[in-house]
């Protein structure tokens, strides 16, 4: 399983895992593909802990970052006090109220309010920028189209690749218009922010758009005969994120993680409940309940994850309380590819075993040129 983007960055196989947990990214990286840090979490201080942590436990293997600098947010340079100010009382009180309803307590006193504004816009991304650029990372990726071209030019300076996610061809045509080195053209079917055109349909598109500039494909890929018909659709490799939420190493939630298990491949839903944009999650009353005739309607990012981040830290630190209804409520970003995640695997096997049944269907595949024509 080689392709020219194996060449590019110095890794064994085109598998690029995207995850919040460091240990993922570096167990990744270390078992011949490579992992990508999400930042969006993590203040700047945190992140310069945990790209030191990475460092120190990748083995010299080459890993990426991924920030959110989205193409439009509302109130673009305006702090994080004028961006509360634009919350509706009316989003407030429909957040406490459904909590209410299952029994979800406050945080205790001693527990520090969730970050709500964390990394959505420019100028928070941008200190995420400057400190990934400070450590030896090979690839920096924009989970909401191009970073601006000061951006793209200041990590090329330093010798790193820029990816952007794509959901359709015009938009893939328009990050390489601003420079951007490798297109992730993310299907329907991906967990977290993503499009409307399915996978199948996607990639191939976005590969005669943008071609020669190398694709990777996203969205429902988490076995070798996805990533086979992945790079038979013209990609030069495979974008995943979902699978390492059950990896041995990630922090999901032990209640997450059960919840992921149990789930199916139907039990997903695109809503805008998480950040203001569609996003494919985990269906839980709580996405039900932002979709309902009552509920207010999500706000424009960065406003919808601003009212809903501290409603979301209650529900995980109460979600293994049975006293409280937060278990129900509790999700997670995650595509359909969910209904195949049964259990926890090590990210090296997660690799070896996606490379395995990538050898043998391309085998399989190779065995039809042969076969005699019937009839």
């Amino acid at each position: 399983m080689h392709t020219s983007l194996c060449d590019d960055f110095g890794i064994e196989f085109p598998i690029f895992a995207f995850s919040h947990c460091r240990d993922v990214v570096a167990a990744v990286s270390r078992a011949g593909g490579m992992g990508v840090l999400g930042a969006l979490a993590f203040t700047t201080e945190q992140l310069e802990i945990e790209l030191r942590w990475i460092d120190d436990h990748v083995d010299g293997k080459p890993y990426g970052v991924d920030v959110v600098m989205p193409a439009s947010s509302v109130g673009e340079g305006a702090g994080a006090l004028d961006l509360e100010k634009m919350i509706p009382d009316a989003h407030r009180q429909f957040v406490e109220d459904t909590l209410r309803r299952f029994n979800v307590p406050p945080l205790p006193a001693d527990v520090p309010a969730a970050a709500g504004l964390l990394a959505w816009t420019h100028d928070k991304a941008r200190t995420q920028v400057e400190v990934a650029l400070a450590h030896p990372i090979r690839l920096l990726a924009n989970a909401l189209g191009a970073p601006p071209p000061d951006v793209i030019e200041k990590a090329h300076a330093h010798g790193v690749k820029v990816a952007a996610l794509v959901g359709n061809a015009h938009q893939a045509q328009q990050q390489v218009a601003a420079g951007t080195d490798i297109i992730v053209a993310s299907g329907y079917e991906a967990g977290g922010h993503t499009g409307e055109v399915t996978s199948m349909v996607l990639i191939p598109e976005v590969v005669s758009a943008v071609a020669p500039r190398p694709v990777l494909a996203a969205g429902g890929i988490g076995s070798g005969r996805q990533a086979a018909a992945a790079l038979a659709l013209g990609a030069q490799g495979v974008w995943t994120g979902s699978i390492w939420l059950t990896a041995a190493e990630s922090d999901t939630h032990p209640v997450v993680q059960q919840k992921l298990f149990a789930a199916t491949s139907r039990d997903t839903v695109r809503s805008r409940s998480m950040s203001g944009k569609p996003a494919r999650q985990l269906r839980t009353p709580w996405t039900d309940a932002w979709d309902a005739p009552d509920s207010p309607g999500a706000l424009p990012m960065p406003l919808q994850f601003m009212v809903v981040a501290e409603a979301q830290s209650r529900m995980h630190r109460y979600c293994g309380d049975e006293r409280t209804g937060a278990k129900d409520l509790v999700g997670t970003p995650v595509g359909q590819i969910v209904g195949s995640m049964r259990s926890a695997r090590p990210a090296r096997e997660i690799i070896y075993s996606i490379v395995e049944e990538y050898v043998e269907t391309v085998a399989r595949m190779n065995a039809t040129l042969d076969a005699p024509v019937q009839g």
